[in-house]
C-alpha cells in the first residue's frame, strides 16, 4: 500500500519514512504543503499521515482542499497542537483521525491500520480468494489450513492484487503502489515477484490464481485445484 507523509521537520519525515518502508509500506515524501497537496491530487494514495504546522500551505487548509476536489483518502493528522479546538477543527477540515506529537511509533502505525479498514468500508478486513486468506492486519497468508510465508514486499504485491481481484493490473500499477518514487531499478522487477509469489502460493497447492495476461498485466482470481 501506497503513503504519502507530509513533514516539514527532514529528520521526523526520514524516521516516518524508514519506519512505515519496514512495515511493508511504499512512502513517499514532501516537505511543505502545496507539494504535499500537488502529490495528493496526482497519486492514488491509500492514507496520507499530514502534519498540521507545514510551510505554504498548512494542514487543515491542503486536507479542506483535498476534500473539496473530491479526493477522500483517509487523512491521519500528525501535530504538535493538543488542545481540543485544534483537534477539532482538524476533524472539521476532513481529517480521519488525530495524533499529537510525541508519539509511539507502534501506536502510530496501529491507527493507521484501523484507519484505512476504517476509511474504506467496502474492503473487508480479511480478503478471501477460494481457499487462499490474506489477513493485512497481521501481514500473514493462508492456503487453506497451511500458513504462507512471504516477505515485505512479496506480500505487498499479492495485497494489491488481492484488492484488485478479478481486474487485469498493469505491471506499473503494481509498481507505483509497492515501490515508491525512489525506486531507480527495471519495471521487470515485478515479474520476478509475480513468479516468486506463483511458487508459494499456487504451485504447491496445485492451484493457479495469478493469470498472465500478456502485454498488459495480471489478474488474480479463485480457480479450481488443477486436475
Amino acid at each position: 500500500m501506497r503513503i504519502l507523509v507530509v513533514e516539514d521537520d527532514p529528520r521526523l519525515a526520514e524516521l516516518l519514512r524508514r519506519g512505515l518502508v519496514g512495515e511493508g509500506y511504499a512512502v513517499d515524501l514532501a516537505h511543505d504543503g502545496l507539494r504535499g497537496l500537488e502529490l495528493a491530487l496526482v497519486n492514488g494514495y491509500d492514507a496520507i499521515v499530514l502534519d498540521v504546522m507545514l510551510p505554504r500551505l498548512n494542514g487543515y487548509r491542503l486536507c479542506a482542499q483535498l476534500r473539496e476536489a473530491g479526493v477522500w483518502t483517509p487523512v491521519l493528522m500528525l501535530t504538535a497542537k493538543d488542545g481540543e479546538y485544534d483537534e477539532a477543527e482538524g476533524l472539521d477540515t476532513g481529517a480521519d483521525d488525530y495524533v499529537t506529537k510525541p508519539f509511539s511509533f507502534i501506536a502510530l502505525t496501529a491507527r493507521l491500520r484501523a484507519l484505512l479498514r476504517r476509511g474504506q468500508p467496502t474492503r473487508p478486513a480479511v480478503i478471501r480468494i477460494g481457499d487462499l486468506e490474506i489477513d493485512p492486519a497481521t501481514r500473514s497468508c493462508r492456503r487453506g489450513t497451511q500458513e504462507v510465508t512471504l516477505t515485505v514486499r512479496e506480500f505487498a504485491v499479492l495485497e494489491y492484487l488481492a484488492r484488485r481481484r478479478g481486474e487485469i493490473v498493469a505491471k506499473t500499477e503494481v509498481l507505483e503502489h509497492v515501490w515508491d518514487d525512489t525506486f531507480g531499478g527495471d519495471i521487470n522487477v515485478v515479474e520476478v515477484y509475480i513468479s516468486t509469489l506463483r511458487r508459494k502460493i499456487d504451485t504447491p497447492f496445485q492451484r493457479r490464481t495469478i493469470h498472465t495476461i500478456r502485454g498488459i498485466g495480471y489478474r488474480l482470481d479463485a480457480e479450481s485445484p488443477h486436475a
